[in-house]
């Protein structure tokens, strides 16, 4: 007895009906949505593959059909956080300046939630999609693929998904935090503690699973742990899972971890963050504690902010440049609207280590 699915095969995609055309899934959706510039020649090809396919255009978002709408789809991890507001507000002036409007919606690094945001866009029409994903390595991405493979441009900002062939804006994380720690180790420090960010991991007991970690984590968050590990290999220096703690983007869970690291029988006499959470949560930890910075305790962070070079003493920060990262991948979303079908493309913006006053010198034993 033949199954629904054998009866009814599933309908032709884009994609098929591009490979068939001989040209780029942007080329037939202006084709189908009769909106851009496509040559006679081209129009004919595509149309007639999608006949030949027996391609039904109401398989596609209906922006297709009804011609560009004028909107972006922007989807943050969490805008409330002093990094993604300053790139989305480059993301949105760039876009203004070419006539575009953003609708913006945060998933609060839950892909549950990015499934939804994706799924309301698309029904909005919009005709492009900036993401930060909240997605590991190995987490099903079949709502980005679906979005891609209907003709929808996209930009990945700030993490890449390894599985998508699209255009991506980031930084070298793995370098800038490779820096960062080497900096400590230049300064003597040997016991370095790292407070990171994996949203749903625990935490590991030695290297190897250190590494089974890093095959599931956010990019961001794996890259920089790379270049943690990198700079203590380059040191020689060992590796030690107390010195490592899963704060879960959580500043009261960063606190207690740092407190617990603090609090060893051989505590650190550094501390690297690699998110506002973690650096926040850290200097509680350390401020409970009644450590002097850096006499006592050496602190560098991730992300730099206005209040960062306030506090007393003025943090050490790696700076991400949030309105280079923001207006360059609207820039290349709108490119990609425009009908700009070249192979896609990863943008790596430069990050700056900002010396301050809250690190220096390992202290004496």
């Amino acid at each position: 007895m033949s199954t629904e699915r054998q009866r009814h095969p599933a309908a032709p995609t884009i994609s098929e009906v591009a490979a068939a055309a001989g040209v780029g899934r942007a080329t037939v959706a202006r084709t189908l949505g009769n909106y851009g510039s496509v040559s006679d020649v081209t129009r004919a090809r595509v149309l007639l593959a999608a006949e030949r396919l027996g391609y039904q255009p109401n398989t596609l978002a209906r922006s297709m059909t009804t011609g560009i709408t004028k909107t972006l789809g922007i989807v943050l991890a969490d805008v409330g956080n002093p990094f993604f507001s300053g790139v989305l507000r480059a993301i949105a002036e760039t876009a203004k300046g070419s006539g575009y409007d953003a609708i913006v919606l945060s998933t609060n690094e839950n892909l549950e939630l990015e499934r939804d945001a994706i799924r309301v866009l698309l029904a909005k029409q919009v005709d492009g999609l900036v993401v930060a994903s909240a997605a590991g390595r190995g987490d099903d991405v079949s709502h980005l693929a679906a979005a891609v493979d209907r003709g929808t441009p996209m930009v990945l900002i700030d993490r890449l998904v390894d599985s998508l062939e699209v255009d991506s804006v980031v930084i070298d994380n793995r370098d800038a935090a490779r820096r960062a720690v080497g900096s400590m180790i230049a300064q003597g420090h040997r016991r370095i503690a790292l407070a990171w960010g994996p949203v749903t991991l625990s935490p590991a007991t030695d290297l190897d699973q250190m590494h089974r970690i890093l095959d599931r984590a956010l990019w961001s968050d794996g890259e920089r742990l790379r270049g943690y590990l990198d700079a203590l290999e380059e040191a020689g220096l060992p590796f030690d899972t107390a010195l490592v703690t899963h704060v879960l983007k959580n500043e009261d869970q960063a606190t207690r971890a740092v407190n617990g690291m603090l609090a060893l029988a051989d505590p650190p006499t550094a501390i690297f963050t690699t998110e506002t959470e973690a650096t926040v949560g850290a200097l509680r930890a350390i401020r409970s504690r009644n450590l002097r910075m850096p006499a006592e305790i050496s602190l560098i962070g991730f992300d730099d902010s206005p209040w960062a070079a306030v506090m007393d003493p003025p943090l050490t920060m790696i700076e991400q440049p949030m309105r280079h990262l923001g207006a360059t991948a609207a820039a290349q979303i709108l490119r990609r609207i425009d009908g700009d079908e070249s192979p896609a493309e990863r943008h790596i913006a430069p990050s700056r280590l900002i010396s301050r006053s809250s690190d220096g010198p390992a202290p004496r034993a």
